[in-house]
């Protein structure tokens, strides 16, 4: 069985590849610079680039499952990702596994996301969409500077709760949809086990790496201007801030069994992921 996991050094494509590999499947990795990866017998790194979007296509010839996911910042899904889903219809991939956004289930089909969900729906080819909530890495990525320099998580979320989940959980979900064939043809929604808001974040996180961590309810627009004097761009920043929006308003509490249903484990719990990750905020 070959895969191609698109997305292949993420914190999700790569865990997915290295399990993959592992268990000595054949692999096709996607990265924007396949040249400073090591071949391996069972993984080859091609080069993918999101200003041309059919780039790689032609490694579909050689796959029987694909695994699909949108790099953050990238705002036009359905154009980035539509060639690959063209290509894997010509030569006939087996099953594809989408990765979305939760929150998609209620969102208009002109949203280029969810454009790309039905398009796959209606492709002809097996599929699975798997749609997870706020990842608990946004912690060590997106909010690090201000947890490790100034102590405070700065975040427009109220007191809504979140029902965060860990990216190995969102890989090894994306492996037990592949592998699942009784069910085909549908999305899972993967939250975490718990829903916890932003100050009980901030309690766990300083019980843990005995800091004293503080969470600051800040306005939606300073948000997107925290967001964008960091680097991203207008367009992405408004988006995080419109789902940050739908956050507050409680859209991410919500807590399903599809983590447990796909991979017959429980998800992370939130104090986990801080105790197995402590140094990174030290």
């Amino acid at each position: 069985m070959t895969y191609l996991i698109y997305g292949a050094t993420g914190l999700i494509g790569s865990e997915v590849v290295r399990q993959l590999v592992f268990k000595g499947e054949s692999v096709i990795a996607c990265t924007r610079k396949a040249a400073d990866k090591k071949q391996d017998t069972h993984l080859k790194w091609i080069s993918v680039d999101a200003a041309h979007p059919e780039k790689g296509t032609e490694y579909l010839e050689l796959t029987e499952r694909l695994f699909l996911m949108a790099p953050a910042g990238n705002m036009d899904q359905f154009k980035l990702l539509k060639p690959w889903i063209d290509k894997a219809k010509q030569y006939s991939v087996k099953k594809i596994v989408l990765m979305t956004a939760m929150g998609l289930e209620h969102a208009p089909p002109e949203v280029p996301f969810k454009k790309l969900e039905i398009y796959l729906a209606e492709s002809g080819i097996e599929y699975v969409i798997l749609r997870p909530n706020w990842f608990m890495q946004n912690f060590q990525t997106m909010w690090l500077d201000g947890i490790k320099n100034n102590k405070k998580i700065y975040f427009p979320g109220g007191d809504a709760k979140v029902s965060f989940i860990h990216t190995d959980d969102i890989a090894n979900s994306v492996l037990g949809a592949f592998n699942n064939t009784e069910e085909k043809n549908r999305a899972f929604l993967l939250t975490g086990r718990e829903s916890i808001n932003h100050l009980e974040v901030t309690q766990i996180l300083s019980k843990i790496i005995k800091s004293d961590i503080s969470y600051i309810d800040i306005s939606n627009e300073d948000f997107m201007l925290i967001l964008s004097s960091a680097g991203f761009s207008e367009e992405y920043a408004a988006f995080l801030g419109h789902i940050a929006k739908d956050l507050k308003e409680n859209k991410s509490i919500a807590i399903t069994g599809d983590v447990k249903y796909l991979t017959g484990k429980e998800p992370i719990k939130f104090a986990e992921y801080v105790e197995s990750n402590a140094l990174i905020w030290e």
